[in-house]
This record gives structure tokens, sequence and C-alpha cells, in this order.
């Protein structure tokens, strides 16, 4: 059916909004109720999905940041290596460690760039994903509260009411 809790969304309130007036009421309508339900497991099926994406890209930051920090214990030991040979004279070993603490600073500064990078990538992707969670979750939470308020009025009247879209959005 549908694909995504956006999509289900998407229906849940065409169902609502195409739904037929009421007789001599133009702010209450009717809805089946069992199709509506139906929408509402549907979304909540899908937040396991969406909470999956966000534990990937946790995953992947994890990941690139083990492979800056690979990265830059590569380029150290390198550079380290690379000093121990050039210890033939005093002019050489000085150089050679030089170029070593460069290096060494130069690995740090990428590997701390790398880890902003991905800390940035994944703090955006998360944000998106908590926003729009989050606007599902309210759509859901204000539709159960709708559906549970006419069930209570329904109730209370000793009748069956319909649901009142219109009503609610006032």
């Amino acid at each position: 059916m549908a694909t995504g809790v956006e999509e289900l969304l998407d229906m849940l309130f065409e169902m609502i909004d195409e739904a037929k007036n009421m007789p001599l009421s133009s702010d209450k309508c009717v809805i089946e109720r069992d199709k509506a339900l139906d929408l509402v497991d549907e979304i909540r099926g899908q937040f396991p999905m969406e909470l999956a994406e966000a534990k990937k890209l946790i995953a992947a930051r994890a990941e690139y940041i083990a492979s800056a920090k690979r990265e830059g214990e590569l380029i150290r030991k390198q550079a380290e290596e690379q000093a121990k040979q050039m210890v033939a004279e005093d002019e050489l070993l000085a150089q050679a460690r030089q170029k070593g603490n460069e290096m060494i600073r130069t690995a740090e500064e990428r590997s701390r760039e790398l880890r902003k990078a991905a800390n940035d990538y994944c703090e955006d992707a998360l944000r998106r994903t908590e926003e729009a969670v989050a606007e599902a979750y309210d759509e859901i939470k204000k539709s159960r509260a709708r559906f549970r308020a006419l069930a209570g009025s329904a109730a209370a009247g000793g009748g069956r009411q319909p649901y009142d879209a219109e009503a609610e959005e006032q």
C-alpha cells in the first residue's frame, strides 16, 4: 500500500478532507472508522523503520569517525617511521622530526575536520529524521485525540456520532 509515514498521513488527511458532510451540517462529516484506524496502525508500523534509518545514520557516522581515526593513525605511524629512518645526522634528524610533527599535526587536523564533517552530517540527518518523526507523531496524537473525543461524545450522547473533521480543525 503506502511506502512512508508522510504518504500514510496524506492518505488519512485526504480521507477526512473528502468525507461527506452530515445532512444539514457543513462542519461535520462521516468517515469509515475502520479505514482511518487501519491508516493509523500502518503509521505506527512505519515508525520502527524510521528509527532503524536513524540508527543506520548513527552507525555510518561511527564508521566514518573510525575511518578518520584509522587514517590519522596511519599517517602518524608513517610520519614516525619516516622520522626514524632519517636519524643519520643531526640536521636530517631535526628535519625528520619537524616533518613528522607537521604530518602529525596535519593528520590530527584532518581527523578533526573529518570528525566535524561526520558529526555535522549526522546531526543534520538526525535532526531532519527527528522532525519528520515528531511531525508524524503529533499528527497521530491529534488524530487519536479527535477520535477519543468523538467516541466520548458519542457514548455520552447515547448514540453514535460521526467524526467531524471540520469541527476538530476549529
